[in-house]
């Protein structure tokens, strides 16, 4: 029978703080098996950050499990930062863990901004991934982000008019340059309401059927600064990429195993982006779930990326 629940909780085996630069330290931390295929996984936002269920999409008994907060994100400090924060910076700093930790090549797993990164990472270093899980596919161009900002009213016309509330007529032309501006202010009580507020926004839009406990996480103080901050920065600098990158430079992993994972209704990253991918790397395994919207914890998508956790685990068994 196909494995369709998360594996049971486990504690890492191995943690740490590890120094980037003069700013920046990264939380890193192990669990699984010390001597297992290493795998890494990549959260979302960027900013959200990684929690302890996320070790649960792996077989801990063959698994060696590494996850990390990504700068300005969850327990990596400090917290919101923008400055030295860059896509390039978060490559290196995957290499940075990698070389701390001893690994020679991986398995990459992400989903929303964790498949933006790990494409972005994989371009840079595809010699050091053994290959590639990806879900709910974000290739950050302009017309993705002019869709989250705006075109989710289609969908969500209450959680947008939420977002917007506290923006007058004239500055919902740019909601991006007004949120950027809020969420940078040093004033908590300028800062926190818009970031509860973005969060609240996207946690909203992430599932097909209303989750309150989806909601919840999104406006919580850690994940929701970590996570509007680092969204409006990104999305403010076209994630610090040339246009068109990632597709453009796709074909460096043809060689590569992958399996995208998209749910039919995702609304916050809309199947077509996925689509796109497929199309130019069509040596993927491409599964799209009819009944899900974004979140990674829809059933049907969680079911997906257990069974490709699984046969990956199959595939390097065999070999």
């Amino acid at each position: 029978m196909t494995k369709k629940e998360l594996f049971p909780s486990i504690e890492p085996f191995a943690d740490g703080m590890l120094p980037l630069d003069y700013l920046h330290t990264m939380y890193w931390e192990q669990s699984g098996r010390p001597d297992g295929l290493p795998v890494l996984f990549l959260h979302g936002g960027p900013g959200a950050g990684s929690s302890p269920a996320h070790r649960r999409f792996f077989d801990p008994t063959y698994y060696r499990i590494i996850i990390y907060d990504q700068r300005g994100a969850g327990r990596s400090m400090p917290l919101g930062e923008i400055r030295e924060n860059t896509t390039p910076l978060l490559i290196e700093d995957i290499e940075t863990l990698r070389e701390h930790l001893g690994i020679d090549k991986w398995l990459v797993f992400g989903g929303s901004w964790g498949s933006t990164l790990a494409l972005a990472y994989g371009e840079a270093h595809p010699e050091r991934c053994l290959g590639f899980i990806l879900r709910g596919i974000f290739l950050c161009r302009q017309s993705e982000i002019n869709w989250f900002l705006y075109g989710l009213r289609n969908f969500f016309p209450e959680a947008w008019h939420e977002f917007v509330d506290s923006l007058s007529p004239i500055e919902r032309a740019d909601i991006l340059a007004i949120y950027y501006r809020r969420l940078l202010n040093p004033d908590p009580a300028i800062h926190m309401p818009a970031a509860r507020s973005w969060g609240r926004y996207e946690g909203s839009c992430s599932t097909l059927l209303p989750s309150a406990e989806t909601v919840e996480y999104f406006t919580s103080d850690t994940v929701a600064l970590g996570l509007a901050r680092m969204e409006a920065h990104y999305f403010k600098n076209n994630i610090f990429l040339p246009k068109d990158s990632l597709l453009e430079n796709v074909y460096k992993l043809h060689d590569l195993p992958a399996v995208i994972v998209q749910g039919r209704y995702d609304a916050v990253c809309p199947i077509l982006s996925a689509y796109d991918l497929y199309e130019a790397w069509p040596q993927a395994e491409f599964k799209i779930i009819a009944d899900a919207g974004h979140s990674a914890w829809e059933p049907g998508i969680l079911a997906a990326l257990i069974e490709a956790t699984e046969a990956f685990k199959i595939k390097f068994m065999e070999a």
